[in-house]
């Protein structure tokens, strides 16, 4: 072989190698706000906490010392259901709620009975 292939050889090599990373398509960023993270407030005998919706319930309930009963730890027999915010939920196999969009349960928090 030739020292001119070589770098021909080279040369097509990197411009292959610069031309795909040309034709992808980059991951996006996505940078998070404080205005974006909306978290759920509970309020249980006035102690107030900021919870994350979706998180499991008996968590929330265990950081606000709640006790719920349990009996089948997997939602079938009901007796652990709690109200938050009028709303009976299975503390167990629940979710934290989204956050309401009315103002003064936004500030005041949805109660758990």
């Amino acid at each position: 072989m030739t020292p001119s292939f070589n770098r021909y050889v080279a040369f097509l090599v990197l411009f292959l190698a610069s031309a795909s990373n040309a034709f992808m398509a980059s991951q996006p960023t996505f940078t998070r706000y404080p205005s974006d993270l909306k978290m759920t407030v509970l309020n249980y005998n006035g102690k107030k906490k900021n919870f994350k919706p979706g998180s499991p319930l008996k968590n929330a309930c265990a950081n606000l010392g709640v006790k719920p009963r349990y009996s089948c730890k997997k939602g079938d027999c009901g007796s652990c259901t709690i109200s938050v915010g009028g709303t009976g939920i299975k503390a167990c196999v629940g979710k934290v709620p989204p956050e309401p969009r009315l103002k003064s349960l936004q500030e005041n928090g949805l109660v758990i009975k």
